[in-house]
């Protein structure tokens, strides 16, 4: 805290104010006792003097010069203490702000405390220690056990147990092997292990974490945005107001030193310090404290708009489900192929394809002990498949349904027999085409990721909807899995479009959908919704940097959390909004129809700044995650 120069001027100015007041109060020379005040005036209010020349330089009126001014003007009628007070009151909050600030920062870098700041690197004469900024995608280095992993990187030779928890949240180690990826500040256990880099240290999971908080720290609401739309407006007729305030009284001959005084308590008591301030603490702290959990909101805005949101969409494949389903069963459609011939040509197709199910059907095979042969002519259409040409074979994977369309070959009994069996099984059904001809039938199953049925219960007390399933997958598999989690509007077999359709029609009835997905079929969702989630783990490049905020850690018990975290700091922003208006109006009444002393002006106003101010605070605490989940 000391570290501020903000914390540090204002224990200066405080300290000058005391001494100041004891000299004054034990009868000292006048001399002494005024030279500590304005020495307290000096050092409490050149920081923000000079912030509000400058703003007023460029044309723009800051409430900091309007308190030092009616600091001054204090002085200037012989009220040296009341400015004095109203200088270390003023000060003394914009330290609080400034360690609000740096807390929020903090607990954001905090995050990269946990990446090592050195590493082993080795090269073809041995090892090195370098610092962790310089390895390069494709370098490798040696993690030893006990050693925290220097970048995120894949496997390529060892065996170990690594604690990832930081990461994503899993309770305990996870066994690293030759092909697994790994993440920097992950801690190694048992084994040594030689990593290959695959991402410079600026794309680190950690440190994407950390740029994105930083970034939606960076933003601002829009309730603070239309708050310093008005600001200057107000604080040009508060001035205006000030003036009429003394020269009217003057004009009619009323006393120099009571009108200057009146004038001045007008000016500090009208000023919008507290209403500028109770914007961005709540917001920020709730948008750090989610980081800190696992959520990354990308911004202040996107805050606000989960905070209003009132229904939630799921995708199916690796949202509600884990992502990384299993080739259950091939059904051959009777062609002279193998399973083992047509499940190789499948992988080998879709082994460019990021897609969940490609990848099962990719694991599949390597454990079957297949060789892939190099694939040529790839194409991917999201919501439809992917095509490619493997052995002069053009080789077609997709739904069923978009895919018979496109072929319309083979027996379409036997191609519906096959699907309704697979599916039926509550497995998704994808259909295998060579030459345009449907082959196989695959049957791949995936498991429910663990407190998802909780998860749409607490969405639906928390929204007042129950959330709807909006998935390209066949309608049974879909029907069968929202029976499980307790959905009862399912949407099923929807193309990319068919789904922004989907909640377009939804937000044109007056609801305010949050869409969450994880794949490239789910982006053009994310991007229409009032709010989009990706799931950070599963989800794809284009889903992440479309989306307004991600889950990094997978895990969906945070979703309603995270929510209610972001209507815990709109009430927050309301009740501070609240606080500051009811301060100003009962003192600028007060002054107005009464005698409002001066010092109890400035203790009233800087107060409730203060009050505020902490008041946005209390969503950096973890007791206010902890309401938030169990909410």
């Amino acid at each position: 805290m000391w570290s501020l120069p903000e914390v540090r001027w204002a224990a200066i100015a405080t300290g000058l104010f005391v001494l100041g007041l004891v000299a004054h109060v034990t009868d000292g020379p006048g001399w002494l006792w005024w030279t500590l005040c304005l020495a307290c005036y000096v050092t409490g209010g050149w920081e923000p003097g000079l912030a509000g020349l400058r703003a007023l330089r460029d044309k723009t009126l800051d409430v900091d010069l309007l308190m030092v001014v009616a600091a001054i003007g204090a002085a200037a009628i012989g009220q040296v203490f009341d400015g004095a007070l109203l200088i270390v009151i003023f000060a003394t909050s914009g330290a609080l702000e400034a360690v609000a600030t740096k807390r929020t920062e903090d607990s954001v870098r905090g995050l990269l405390d946990i990446a090592p700041e050195r590493a082993t690197r080795l090269t073809g004469t041995g090892e090195e220690t370098v610092d962790t900024a310089e390895l390069r995608v494709g370098e490798e280095i040696l993690v030893r056990p006990g050693e925290r992993i220097g970048g995120d990187g894949e496997v390529v030779g060892g065996a170990g147990e690594v604690d990832q928890a930081t990461i994503t949240g899993e309770p305990l180690p996870v066994d690293k092997t030759v092909g697994d990826e790994v993440f920097a500040g992950t801690l190694n256990g048992t084994g040594a292990l030689r990593v290959r880099i695959t991402r410079p240290a600026a794309d680190t999971v950690i440190a994407r974490i950390v740029a994105m908080v930083e970034q939606a720290g960076a933003t601002k609401a829009r309730s603070q945005l239309f708050i310093e739309k008005i600001e200057q407006r107000y604080s040009i007729g508060m001035v205006a107001a000030t003036l009429a305030l003394f020269a009217i009284p003057m004009f009619f001959g009323a006393e120099l030193q009571p009108t200057l005084l009146r004038a001045m308590t007008f000016m500090i008591v009208a000023s919008p310090c507290a209403v500028v301030l109770a914007t961005m603490p709540p917001l920020l702290s709730a948008i750090a404290n989610a980081g800190r959990h696992g959520v990354l909101v990308k911004s202040a805005v996107v805050l606000e708009q989960l905070g209003s949101a009132d229904q939630v969409a799921f995708d199916k494949t690796g949202t509600l489900t884990e992502g990384s389903p299993r080739l259950a069963q091939i059904c051959s459609l009777g062609q002279t192929h193998t399973d083992h011939d047509v499940l190789g040509w499948a992988a080998a197709a879709e082994n460019a394809s990021e897609h969940p199910l490609a990848r099962a059907v990719v694991a599949a095979a390597r454990d079957a002990g297949l060789t892939l042969e190099p694939a040529e002519e790839f194409t991917s259409a999201p919501g439809r498949g992917v095509a490619a040409r493997v052995d002069g074979r053009l080789i077609e994977i997709g739904s069923p349904v978009q895919l018979w369309k496109t072929t319309g070959h083979g027996e379409p009994d036997l191609v519906v027999k096959a699907v309704a069996e697979v599916e039926d099984a509550g497995q998704t059904a994808v259909l295998i085409s060579v030459d345009g001809i449907p082959t196989a039938v695959f049957g791949l199953s995936d498991r429910i990721r663990p407190g998802a049925v909780d998860t749409v219960a607490r969405l639906t007390t928390l929204t007042g909807n129950r959330p709807i399933l909006i998935t390209g997958d066949n309608k049974r598999a879909a029907a069968r899995l929202a029976a499980e989690v307790g959905i009862g509007d399912v949407r099923a077999e929807l193309l990319p479009q068919d789904k922004v359709t989907t909640v377009q029609d939804l937000e044109s009835r007056g609801g305010k959908v949050v869409v969450v997905g994880d794949g490239v079929n789910d982006a053009p969702a994310l991007a229409a919704a009032h709010a989009g989630i990706a799931m950070g783990r599963t989800g794809s490049d284009l889903a992440l940097d479309t989306a307004d905020a991600v889950i990094t850690r997978d895990e969906l018990g945070t979703l309603p959390a995270v929510i209610a975290l972001a209507r815990r700091a709109r009430r927050l922003v309301i009740a501070n909004l609240a606080i500051a208006a009811t301060f100003i109006a009962v003192l600028v009444v007060w002054d107005l129809l009464g005698a409002l002393p001066l010092p109890l002006g400035v203790a009233g106003h800087e107060g409730s700044t203060v009050i505020v101010g902490l008041n946005g605070l209390r969503l950096l605490s973890s007791r206010a995650w902890r309401r938030a989940l169990a909410t």
